[in-house]
């Protein structure tokens, strides 16, 4: 009986990696296309002259929000939110944050300027995803124990904080997003 390796990965039984695989393919295609590679684009954003960045993460959020729960009250999808707490959000924003401010690029950005042939995002973004992801592999056990478990809040989503069907929520969030959308264009920002 011959049975699989766990560590390989097969397209033929799991679909859904490549579903994964091309959905990235056009998420870092369309950032390309809206400019977000780009490291004057990015700094602008980080400067806040420039918020095509924050236009095409609020689209995409808008995006994924609706498509989510559309395919959730389908029964396609079943969601299973991870457990977060304040602590994790703290550690999470001071890595993503400190690596955005330092090279200007985030983790999808760099894989999007590598494929534009980016030098600097290649060797400074690539080096910096590996040397961080290390760090904090090896931090773990200890950050586990300590300020990750700080303010706990579990798994919960804001339908079930308020305690109602999931859009309810999704419908205004989706009107806030549409709004400041569209008040970022009037303003020419």
């Amino acid at each position: 009986m011959q049975t699989k390796n766990p560590g390989t990965i097969h397209f033929r039984n799991n679909p859904t990696l490549l579903w994964g695989l091309a959905f990235g393919i056009l998420f870092g295609f369309l950032l390309q296309k809206g400019g977000a590679t780009k490291y004057d684009v990015i700094i602008g954003q980080l400067l806040l002259t420039d918020f095509t960045v924050l236009k095409i993460m609020l689209s995409a959020v808008l995006t994924g929000m609706i498509g989510i729960y559309f395919m959730k009250s389908l029964g396609w999808v079943q969601l299973n939110p991870k457990s977060g707490s304040v602590g994790m959000n703290v550690i999470g924003g001071l890595i993503f944050g400190v690596g955005f401010a330092v090279l200007g690029y985030c983790p999808g950005t760099i894989a999007g300027a590598i494929g534009n042939g980016y030098l600097d995002a290649a060797v400074g973004g690539l080096a910096g995803i590996l040397i961080g992801s290390a760090l904090f592999a090896a931090l773990y056990p200890r950050l586990n124990q300590g300020i990750l478990k700080k303010g706990d809040f579990g798994d919960l989503t804001l339908p079930r904080l308020f305690k109602v069907n999931a859009w309810l929520v999704v419908v205004p969030v989706t009107g806030l997003i549409l709004l400041l959308l569209y008040w970022l264009e009037r303003a020419g920002l």
